[in-house]
């Protein structure tokens, strides 16, 4: 009796995965048609792939084009649409006026109108936020655009702050975006190309670029790698740049990530390709050296010894940050004759008490600082300065009244970690945290020659690295005549060339370098 049972459930469970994998070629099958003549069999076919039945987004409104009679059909997707577009300039025409063909005249004048066959462009146009119009007796459909997604205003940027210059960052809307690039530019020779990236989610990535600048190479190339993966979803910039980045597990990052359309139009003018997603408040820029991530956005609204001096800073405070509490760690252990004897006197008397050898310190610090510097990222904003503020100090003064760390372990763990706040880009600034933790390790180890053999084996894969073809560590090495923009700047009026790595078209540039 079981045995019949469990047969008979089996056949039923089979009956049904069949029914469904029917189902689901007819679906493929579907959309991958051309639209029918008839209306009804085009209402039917929307209703079936959209899931009319349990779909509350999708929307097929039946109407009779005025006194002609002709029966016609409007589909959209009701959240990102423009409803009052669609009533005065579709809707409203379609149902007064007594002619089908002044009708689409009129839609023409009123509304920019795609003519489609099929229904995979049919989806295309929908999923995107167009309404499109089949009428009965016709085989093709009329996409118009009536999309409306809400998104906030254009506000500061909040990573890449700024002293002088343009405020205004990017948002999550696209158009916006572009016309925030566009608007810098008067001139025709500025190309907004797009490419989709994904199958199912038919994500597109705009790539913008001065065509009598831009080496068609690289743009090729860029091309080439936004084309190469096949992946179902991509709905950020973020996520794209994992995707085309040439080396995934490097600790250096090879694209640059940034949110001020100021600067996004600056590496446009040098020949720089841009790449823009929808629903990302930011864009990346191909090819990205060193010497990009080094750079602020605001360097050259300042005037010349204002601009170097903080690069001289910044240079500086790189430095600090990635080997000050290493070179604490050598000393102390390994070279305690470089220091003079009341400073080493010093040391040893704050570190009398203290149980742990300076590894062991400074590394506790050092995830202190870290994970204080997390927490007050992810709390709320009103109390996450608060936080970070006061965990520091309550920790770092506990701590050295318990005995548990020497005051001097605090200072520098406390300079080393401020210092890392100069690096205003997101990915440079986890790099120089993650290389801080791999000298400290080296330091401990071998001491200063730990840390010697780290900085020549850092160097050497930094030369080794590539960004769509480009030295890492352009123009510096391989060295360029052309735009030698690295530690320091020029002034302005002798900035007369484009990078020399990117092989531009017209290498000579001329007027305003921001």
């Amino acid at each position: 009796m079981l045995k019949q049972l469990r047969r008979k459930m089996n056949q039923i469970s089979q009956q049904q995965e069949d029914k469904e994998n029917v189902h689901s070629d007819e679906l493929i099958h579907l959309k991958q048609s051309i639209i029918f003549r008839e209306l009804a069999r085009n209402n039917e076919a929307i209703a079936k792939i959209y899931k009319l039945h349990k779909n509350r987004d999708i929307s097929i409104r039946n109407l009779t084009i005025g006194g002609s009679g002709v029966k016609a059909c409007i589909v959209f997707l009701t959240p990102i649409v423009n409803g009052e577009i669609i009533e005065r300039s579709i809707i409203k025409p379609l149902i007064t006026n007594t002619d089908r063909n002044k009708e689409i005249e009129m839609l023409i004048i009123n509304q920019s109108i795609k003519k489609i066959s099929t229904f995979k462009e049919v989806l295309l146009e929908v999923n995107k936020g167009s309404t499109v119009l089949f009428i009965d007796n016709c085989s093709i459909a009329f996409s118009m655009e009536t999309a409306q997604v809400k998104a906030r205003n254009i506000e500061k940027a909040e990573t890449e702050v700024i002293l002088k210059g343009p405020k205004e960052a990017f948002t999550e809307n696209v158009d916006d975006n572009i016309s925030l690039i566009r608007k810098k530019f008067r001139t025709e020779s500025l190309i907004n190309e797009s490419i989709t990236v994904s199958k199912k989610n038919n994500d597109e990535v705009y790539i913008l670029y001065l065509e009598d600048v831009v080496n068609e190479e690289l743009l090729e190339n860029v091309k080439k790698s936004l084309q190469s993966f096949e992946v179902d979803v991509i709905q950020n910039i973020g996520i794209l740049e994992q995707y085309i980045e040439d080396r995934e597990k490097s600790i250096f990052p090879t694209t640059l990530y940034t949110e001020k359309p100021d600067r996004a139009a600056s590496f446009i003018q040098d020949g720089y390709i841009v790449l823009l997603m929808h629903s990302s408040p930011a864009c990346l820029v191909l090819p990205a050296t060193f010497w990009a991530f080094f750079h602020t956005p605001d360097e050259h609204y300042l005037r010349f010894l204002f601009g170097n001096f903080t690069r001289a800073l910044r240079g500086m405070a790189i430095f600090i940050a990635l080997f000050t509490s290493a070179i604490y760690i050598s000393i102390t252990n390994y070279h305690a004759q470089m220091i003079p004897p009341d400073l080493l006197l010093a040391i040893s008397s704050t570190r009398e008490r203290v149980p742990f050898p300076a590894f062991i310190e400074i590394l506790i610090m050092e995830i202190a600082f870290e994970l204080i510097r997390e927490a007050g990222l992810r709390v709320p904003n009103p109390i996450g300065p608060t936080i970070g503020i006061v965990g520091a100090l309550i920790l770092g003064q506990a701590a050295v009244e318990a005995n548990v760390i020497s005051p001097l372990v605090i200072i520098v763990v406390a300079l080393s970690g401020l210092s890392s706040f100069a690096v205003s880009d997101i990915s440079f600034n986890f790099a120089i945290r993650i290389i801080r933790f791999i000298f400290i390790i080296a330091a401990g180890i071998l001491g200063i020659y730990g840390m010697v053999v780290i900085f020549v084996m850092g160097l050497s894969y930094m030369v080794s690295i590539r960004s769509f073809g480009v030295p890492y560590l352009a123009p510096m090495t391989p060295r360029y005549k052309a735009s030698q923009d690295t530690v320091f700047r020029k002034i302005l009026q002798n900035e007369r060339w484009r990078p020399g790595f990117l092989k531009p078209k017209d290498l000579e540039k001329k007027g305003d370098t921001t």
